[in-house]
C-alpha cells in the first residue's frame, strides 16, 4: 500500500531480502546451457566450427556511441593488442552526431554487431575521500592453454514404452543418479572427478570421453528393481581457455559466453552434490551452514550463491551469502502437529481440509523400505486406512481377490499400523500407491513459502537475511573455504584452475553530495548543504521546493462496520496542521464517502462508487479531484482493483492508508504522506541548486527509465508488464510521466519501445514547448547476455521511430543492475554506531580492478546502509553520444539519487529506473486485479453503469488487451505511481 512510508524498497540497506520485484529469476551469462549445440543462440555446434578462409576481411569499424565489429563467421578475435588492459582506441564522436540506424545492433545481412562502448578514460578521479575496501571477488587463475571438452548427454530407457504411451520423463534426480552410476562403473574411461554435469544435457570434461552407447542400471533403493538406460555421449564443442584469456586481455571483442557457461558448470559441480540447490543458490544441510528456528516445523538455513565475472584483474569468482526458509525433516504426523494449531488425530475429520492444504505437493520418503526415492503427496485417500482395499494379484499376475492396506503392511513388512482411523497418503500415478502417514517422513530441503510465515517468523528470516557487513563478510569467507563450496571437492583443481581464498582489495572513492534546494514555510528558497557522513535532511521548519495547494480533495472511507473505524476528524485536522507548518494551503475535503471493505472486492460496485464521487465533485465544484484519500481497515486484495479502476477507467489519483496508522497520525507519517501527495498532484519536493552534471547548457534534456516486470517462477501464463517513464520538466528533471503495457509471457524485450518513447517526447513537448535535444535512457533488469538485445533491437527501434518522425536527439543508454552478488566491505570495518552501520558511505564508487576489462561500467553505493549490508548498483554504459567521462557519469547518477520524490535521503537506484520499476509493478497489479474480477461474485451485481456493465466480458478478454493497461488521460502524465 502507498501508506506514506518512504524508503521502503530501494532506499534501505539492501540485503538480498525484501519485496520481490516479480521478475522471476534472470539468467546471467554464466548460466549453463540447457540444450546441446544446435539451438539458436547457445553457441554450441554439433561439429567444430571450421576456421575462416584467410581471404575474409578482419576489421573493426567505429561508430558513434559504440564499437561496430565485422569478423569472419565463428571468429571473435580482433588483432592482438599489446596492452593487457587497453584504453579505448575508437574516437568518440561529437555529441550532436546522429548514428545511422543500419549501424545499430545485429544484422543478419551485414554480419555487423555493435558492442558496448569502451571506457573513455582510466577511471574517475573525483573524490572527497578514499577508502580501502574488501570485495567478495576471489581471483581465479586458469591455464590459458587448457581445453575443456563439451559433450551432449542422451539418456533413454532400455525398454521402449508400451504401444500408445509416450516415453516416461526422466527426472533430474534420476539423471544425476544415472550419470554417477555410469562413471563409477567405468572409472578408467569415465573419470568422475574430471567432469562436471549440469543435471540435464551437458557434461564438461577435462579429458576426452568415449563417444559410444553405455548400458546403465540404477536402483532407487536396495529393495527396488533396477531400471535400465542407454547413455550416449557426443562431443559438440572444444572450449579453448585461450579465448577467455584473449577477451580478458582485450585481444578479443566478443565475450566467449560458451566458455564461461562451461566453467560455471565446473564451479557448480561440487555444491550441487553437497547441498540443496534452489534457484541458483546452494544450501548446505549436513551440516547446516547457518540455522534458525522460525516457527514450528520451519527453519531458516544459510547458504550461498556465486557467479563468474571477467574483470580487470582477470576471471573472478563472486560469492555472496543467502538465506531461505525450509520445512524441517520430520515425520509427517509430527509436522501436522506443529503446523496445525490444536491438531488432534482423534478428530481428524475436523482438520482434513487444513491437512490437505499442508501436505499436498510435499515430497516424502517412506520408512518401510530401504529406498532414496522421493514421493509427492497427490491427495489424501477418501477412506480411513483400515477401510482401504485394493485388488491383489498372484505370482502369475492374475487377480486373487481384495487385500486390505493394513493387512498388506502386516504381511509384507511385518508392520502393524497404529493409526488406522485416519486417511493414508495417495502418491498418485498410474498405479495404486497408498502409504499410511505414520510411515512417511518429509524430504529435507523443501522450501517453505515466505508469504506463509507468521509475522514473527517473517521478521526473524529478514533479520537473518540482512547481517551487518562484518558478519556477512565472515560468512562469505567461511563458504569460500568450505568443503561444500564451489572451491571444494578438488573439481576446480582438476580443470587446471585455482581460486584465491582472499577477497579482492580495491580503493573506493567517495563522491561528495550535491547542494539541494528546499523552501521555508514562507516560500523562500533554502540551500541545503550535506556532508558525506550524513547525506539526509529533514523538513523541520522547511518545506517542499514547490508545494501545491490542496483545494479539492476527498475521502473514501472503507472502514464502516469494521473493528478499526477511521477517525476522520482527528486525521484531517492533523494533516491540515502539517500542511500549515509547510506553509502550503490545504482546505477541508470537498467530499467524504463511507462504505464497507467488501466493496473493494466487487468491480461493478467499486466502479460505480468511484464514478459517482468523481462526477459529483465535478458537478458541484466545476473541477476534478486532485486526489482521493482511500482509508482501509486492513490490507486487502481489493487495493489492486481500486488502483486499476481509478487509474485506467475513471481518472482519479488515489492515496491509500490504513485506518490504524492514520488514527495515530504520527508527525513523520504525515510528513511522508504529504511528500507523496505533493508529488502525485504535480508538486516538486526537492531539487538541486545547480543543474545536473554534464548538462549545464540550455539544451532540453529528458531522462527515460525502462523496466519489465515478469510473473513469478511458478506462473507459466501471465504476461510480462513493461513500463517506460520519462522526465517532463527541465532543468529540475524530477517529475515523470509513465506508460504501461503488457507483452508476451517472460519477454524481456520492450515491444514498440520507440513508439512509447516518442509518445513521451510529445508529452514533454506539450508541457515545455520544445522537444528534448538530448536523451539519457536508463534500462533496468537486463543481464550481460541481453545487452545485445537492448542495443540491437530496443535502441534500433527507438532510432528508427525517431527518424520517421524527423527527430534526431543525441542518446546515451545505461543499464542499471541490482541483481548481482558484489558487496563492498570497509577495511578496517567502519564504526557500526554511525548512520551507515558499518557500511561504506553514500557516494562510494568503485571503477577499478573488479569492473569489466575494457567496457564502461562501475559500482556505486548511493544510499545509506542502515539495514544489512549495502549492495551497490552496477551501472554499465552501453551507448553514449554525449561524450561522458567517468567522473561526469558517476556524478550525474549520484546527484539524481537525491531527488527521488518520496525520500529525504538518497536512494540506492537512479530515480528513472526506480520509477519504471514502480510503474511496472503497478501494471502487474492491474493484471492481477483483472484476473480477480473473473470470480463469480463480480458478475452478480445489478449495476447498470456503462463502465461496470462491461466488466465481465472485459475481465475475460486477452491478458494483452491494452485497454486494461492504458492509463486514463487525467493521470497518464502525472506521478500517480509513487
Amino acid at each position: 500500500m502507498d501508506r506514506g512510508g518512504y524508503n521502503q524498497k530501494r532506499g534501505g540497506g539492501g540485503g538480498g531480502y525484501g519485496r520481490s520485484r516479480g521478475r522471476g529469476r534472470r539468467r546471467d551469462f554464466h548460466q549453463p546451457p540447457r540444450q546441446p549445440a544446435d539451438t539458436a543462440g547457445r553457441g554450441f555446434h554439433p561439429q567444430p566450427t571450421p576456421p575462416p578462409p584467410q581471404w575474409l576481411p578482419r576489421q573493426r569499424n567505429t561508430t558513434a556511441g559504440g564499437t561496430t565489429t565485422t569478423t569472419p563467421t565463428g571468429s571473435g578475435t580482433a588483432p592482438p593488442n599489446p596492452n593487457p588492459i587497453p584504453l579505448p582506441s575508437n574516437p568518440r564522436p561529437p555529441s550532436q552526431q546522429v548514428v545511422p540506424v543500419p549501424g545499430i545492433g545485429t544484422s543478419s545481412d551485414s554480419g555487423k554487431t555493435i558492442s558496448p562502448i569502451r571506457r573513455p578514460d582510466a577511471g574517475g578521479t573525483l573524490a572527497v575521500r578514499t577508502k580501502t575496501l574488501h570485495v567478495n571477488h576471489f581471483p581465479v587463475k586458469f591455464n590459458p592453454k587448457s581445453r575443456i571438452m563439451h559433450y551432449n548427454v542422451d539418456v533413454s530407457p532400455r525398454s521402449p514404452p508400451q504401444p500408445g504411451r509416450p516415453p516416461k520423463r526422466i527426472s533430474k534426480t534420476e539423471l544425476s543418479m544415472i550419470r554417477d552410476k555410469l562413471f563409477l562403473d567405468n572409472p578408467d574411461s569415465l573419470p568422475l572427478g574430471m567432469t562436471a554435469y549440469d543435471g540435464e544435457k551437458n557434461i564438461f570434461s577435462k579429458v576426452p570421453l568415449p563417444e559410444e552407447p553405455f548400458a546403465v542400471e540404477v536402483s532407487k533403493g536396495e529393495d527396488d528393481r533396477p531400471t535400465g538406460f542407454i547413455v550416449t555421449l557426443t562431443l559438440v564443442n572444444v572450449l579453448e581457455m585461450s579465448k577467455l584469456e584473449d577477451y580478458i586481455r582485450g585481444r578479443a571483442l566478443s565475450i566467449p559466453r560458451v566458455i564461461l557457461q562451461g566453467v560455471d558448470v565446473v564451479f557448480k559441480e561440487n555444491p550441487t552434490k553437497c547441498t540443496v540447490p534452489i534457484g541458483g543458490c546452494f544450501y548446505p544441510m549436513n551440516p547446516k551452514f547457518r540455522e534458525t528456528n522460525l516457527q514450528p516445523g520451519v527453519i531458516a538455513v544459510g547458504g550461498f550463491q556465486h557467479s563468474l565475472k571477467p574483470t580487470r584483474q582477470g576471471l573472478s569468482l563472486c560469492l555472496d551469502y543467502s538465506v531461505l526458509s525450509f520445512k524441517k525433516k520430520m515425520p509427517v504426523l509430527d509436522f501436522l502437529h506443529e503446523q496445525i494449531r490444536g491438531f488432534n488425530l482423534r478428530e481428524f475429520r475436523r482438520f482434513r481440509r487444513q491437512v490437505e492444504g499442508v501436505l499436498i505437493g510435499l515430497k516424502v520418503h517412506v520408512t518401510h523400505r530401504r529406498t532414496k526415492q522421493k514421493y509427492t503427496v497427490a491427495r489424501l485417500t477418501r477412506e480411513d486406512t483400515r477401510q482401504i482395499t485394493f485388488p491383489a494379484v498372484d505370482a502369475q499376475g492374475n487377480p486373487s481377490g481384495q487385500l486390505s492396506l493394513v493387512g498388506y503392511f502386516l504381511d509384507r513388512y511385518q508392520i502393524d499400523i497404529s493409526y488406522k482411523d485416519i486417511p493414508a497418503l495417495d502418491f498418485g500415478g498410474n498405479k495404486t500407491n497408498y502409504v499410511p502417514m505414520e510411515l512417511c517422513v518429509l524430504v529435507e530441503g523443501q522450501r517453505y513459502p515466505k508469504e506463509d510465515l507468521s509475522k514473527y517468523a517473517h521478521d526473524t528470516l529478514k533479520n537473518m537475511s540482512l547481517p551487518p557487513p562484518r558478519i556477512r563478510e565472515a560468512a562469505i569467507q567461511e563458504m569460500v573455504n568450505s568443503s561444500c563450496g564451489p572451491c571444494g571437492g578438488g573439481i576446480v583443481e582438476n580443470f587446471e584452475m585455482d581460486v584465491s581464498t582472499s577477497m579482492t582489495t580495491v580503493t573506493g572513492r567517495v563522491i561528495g553530495p550535491p547542494k539541494l534546494k528546499l523552501s521555508d514555510p514562507n516560500g523562500r528558497t533554502i540551500p541545503m548543504a550535506l556532508t558525506p557522513e550524513k547525506c539526509q535532511w529533514n523538513l523541520l521548519e522547511k518545506s517542499m521546493v514547490d508545494g501545491k495547494a490542496v483545494e479539492c480533495w476527498g475521502i473514501l472511507d472503507f472502514t464502516m462496520g469494521s473493528d478499526c473505524v477511521f477517525n476522520s476528524y482527528r486525521f484531517i485536522s492533523k494533516l491540515i496542521e502539517k500542511y500549515n507548518k509547510f506553509g502550503i494551503t490545504m482546505k477541508e475535503p470537498v467530499c467524504t464517502e463511507k462504505t464497507h471493505m467488501w466493496k473493494l472486492g466487487n468491480y461493478n460496485q467499486l466502479s460505480e462508487l468511484l464514478e459517482k464521487i468523481n462526477d459529483g465533485v465535478f458537478r458541484r465544484h466545476r473541477r476534478r479531484l486532485q486526489f482521493l484519500l482511500c482509508v482501509m481497515a486492513s490490507k486487502d486484495q481489493g487495493y489492486k482493483c481500486l488502483k486499476w479502476i481509478a487509474e485506467t477507467k475513471v481518472g482519479i489519483v488515489t492515496q491509500c492508508c490504513l485506518s490504524g496508522i492514520a488514527n495515530i497520525a504520527k508527525d513523520q507519517y504525515l510528513t511522508n504522506l504529504a511528500l507523496k501527495i505533493n508529488a502525485k498532484i504535480g508538486g516538486s519536493n526537492v531539487e538541486l541548486i545547480n543543474r545536473l552534471p554534464h548538462f549545464e547548457g540550455d539544451s532540453h534534456v529528458m531522462f527515460i527509465g525502462a523496466d519489465v516486470n515478469h510473473p513469478g517462477a511458478r506462473d507459466g501464463n501471465s504476461p510480462s508488464i513493461a513500463a517506460v517513464v520519462a522526465s517532463v520538466n527541465w532543468p529540475a528533471a524530477n517529475r515523470y510521466a509513465a506508460r504501461v503495457c503488457a507483452q508476451d509471457h517472460r519477454t524481456e524485450k520492450i515491444l514498440n519501445f520507440g513508439e512509447v518513447c516518442l509518445e513521451l517526447v510529445s508529452c514533454y513537448e506539450r508541457l515545455n514547448g520544445a522537444k528534448p535535444e538530448k536523451i539519457v535512457i536508463f534500462r533496468d533488469g537486463v543481464s550481460e547476455s541481453q545487452f545485445q538485445m537492448v542495443l540491437g533491437e530496443e535502441l534500433q527501434d527507438l532510432k528508427r521511430t525517431f527518424q520517421r518522425a524527423n527527430y534526431s536527439p543525441t542518446i546515451t543508454l545505461i543499464v542499471a543492475q541490482k541483481r548481482h552478488q558484489t558487496r563492498l566491505f570497509p577495511s578496517p570495518p567502519e564504526n557500526e554506531t554511525l548512520p551507515s552501520r558499518g557500511n561504506v558511505l553514500p557516494g562510494t564508487v568503485v571503477d577499478t580492478v573488479i569492473i569489466h576489462p575494457f567496457e564502461f561500467d562501475f559500482y556505486l553505493v548511493s544510499h545509506h546502509g542502515s539495514l544489512g549490508t549495502s549492495k551497490p548498483t552496477h551501472y554499465h554504459v552501453l551507448w553514449d553520444e554525449h561524450n561522458f567521462t567517468s567522473d561526469k557519469m558517476q556524478k550525474l547518477i549520484y546527484d539524481m539519487c537525491f531527488i527521488f520524490t518520496r525520500c529525504t535521503k538518497p536512494v540506492s537506484l537512479v530515480p528513472p529506473v526506480y520509477y519504471a520499476d514502480l510503474a511496472a509493478y503497478r501494471g502487474r497489479m492491474y493484471y492481477e486485479a483483472k484476473m480477480g474480477m473473473q470470480s463469480p461474485y463480480s458478475a452478480t451485481s445489478s449495476s447498470s453503469s456503462p463502465l461496470a456493465s462491461s466488466s465481465v466480458s472485459s475481465a475475460t478478454s486477452s491478458s494483452n488487451d491494452m485497454d486494461f493497461y492504458k492509463l486514463h488521460s487525467d493521470v497518464e502524465n502525472i506521478m500517480f505511481f509513487v
